[in-house]
C-alpha cells in the first residue's frame, strides 16, 4: 500500500480513537444529549473497508457509527456539533450520534430500524447498476442485526438482481449483552453468503491490513461484475454497548486483554515501523495533530449555538407550502 494511503489510515484511526476516549469521558459528565455507542477497539474495520471505496463508493453505517462516519471522510468538527445537537452539525442538530448523515461524502447512517441498512444498500447499489458508473454500496451490519429478516430478504435480493454491494457483518461478539456463538446458528455468518450464491470471507477485524486486502478483493468484483459479497470481520469493542452498560456479561480481565493484546492500533504501528512502511516520527506528527484536533473541537462545540426552536420540525414534516 502506498506510503499516503498507510498515512491517511493511520491518521483516521486515531482519530477515531481520539474522538471516542474524549467521548467516553464528556459523556459521564452529562454533557452529551441522548444516547452514544463507541466505536473504541474497532477501528481497523471501518477504517479498513473504506482504504477500498472510491469517492461515488457509498458506506451505510449503523447506531455505532462514529467511527464509520469519520472513516468515510466525514469532517470530526461537525459530526461533534451534530453529536451535541448542535446548529452547525452535519444535520442541523436534529440527528443527534445515532442517525447522523453526510450526503457530501455518500455516507448514509443509522436509522431506527436494526438491520434496515443491508436494505437500503440494495436501492443505492440498484442506483448505481442503472448509471453503470462503477460505484460500489457497502453496509456495515453488527451480529445482532444478522438475523433480521431485512438483512436475509436484503441479501438475496441482491444476490437474484446481480447488484454491487457487499455486506460487511462488525461481528463484535456482543449482540448487546448476548453471545453471538449463541445466537448465530452455524456460528459463521460468512458461511451464509454460499445460500445466496455469493462469496463470503472472514477476517481478523483487529488487523488493518487483512481487513484492507479482504475488502480489496470483494469490492472490486463487485465493482468489475455487479455481484455481491459477504465480508465477515471479527474483533472486539473495548467499552460497552452503549454508555452506561454494566458490561456483566464479559469476562474478567477480557477489556485488558484486548487493550494490551488485540489493539488494532498497536498492530498498525508495529506492523508499519517493522516494515520500514513509516516512521514513529511520523506517526508521533500525527498523534500530535490529532490530539489538538480532537481538544479544540470538544471545548468549541460547548460554546457553539444550539438549533432556533424555529427549525424545530425542519426535515420531520413535509410542507403543502
Amino acid at each position: 500500500m502506498e506510503k499516503s494511503k498507510l498515512l491517511t489510515a493511520y491518521r483516521k484511526m486515531r482519530t477515531i480513537r481520539d474522538f471516542e476516549e474524549r467521548m467516553h469521558v464528556e459523556f459521564a459528565t452529562g454533557g452529551v444529549p441522548g444516547f452514544v455507542h463507541l466505536y473504541v477497539g474497532q477501528e481497523a474495520c471501518a477504517v479498513g473497508v473504506c482504504s477500498q471505496l472510491e469517492g461515488n463508493d457509498t458506506l451505510l453505517g449503523t447506531h455505532r457509527g462514529h467511527g464509520h462516519a469519520l472513516a468515510k471522510g466525514v469532517d470530526a468538527r461537525r459530526l461533534l456539533f451534530e453529536i451535541f445537537g448542535r446548529a452547525e452539525g452535519l444535520c442541523g442538530g436534529n440527528a443527534g450520534s445515532c442517525h447522523v448523515h453526510d450526503s457530501s461524502v455518500r455516507y448514509i447512517g443509522a436509522n431506527s430500524g436494526v438491520g434496515s441498512g443491508a436494505a437500503i444498500a440494495c436501492g443505492v447499489a440498484l442506483a448505481a447498476k442503472t448509471r453503470s458508473d462503477g460505484a460500489v454500496a457497502v453496509p456495515l451490519i453488527g451480529e445482532g442485526a444478522a438475523n433480521q429478516g431485512v438483512v436475509l430478504e436484503a441479501m438475496n435480493l441482491a444476490s437474484v438482481w446481480k447488484l454491487p454491494v457487499v455486506f460487511v457483518f462488525e461481528n463484535n461478539g456482543y449482540a448487546e449483552a448476548t453471545g453471538s456463538d449463541w445466537a448465530i446458528a452455524g456460528g459463521e455468518l460468512w458461511g451464509r453468503a454460499a445460500a445466496f450464491d455469493m462469496p463470503g470471507v472472514a477476517v481478523e477485524g483487529h488487523d488493518f491490513f487483512a481487513v484492507s486486502e479482504a475488502a480489496a478483493e470483494l469490492i472490486d468484483r463487485a465493482r468489475k461484475e455487479s455481484r455481491p459479497a459477504v465480508l465477515e470481520l471479527r474483533q472486539k469493542r473495548f467499552y460497552g454497548h452503549f454508555e452506561g452498560d454494566a458490561q456483566t456479561y464479559r469476562g474478567d480481565g477480557e477489556v485488558d486483554y484486548l487493550r494490551s493484546e488485540r489493539d488494532c492500533l498497536t498492530i498498525f504501528t508495529d506492523r508499519v515501523i517493522a516494515e520500514d512502511w513509516l516512521t514513529k516520527e511520523e506517526l508521533a506528527v500525527i498523534d500530535e495533530e490529532v490530539t489538538t484536533l480532537i481538544a479544540d473541537i470538544y471545548e468549541e462545540v460547548k460554546e457553539a449555538a444550539l438549533p432556533a426552536e424555529s427549525r424545530l420540525f425542519d426535515n420531520v414534516y413535509a410542507s403543502p407550502y
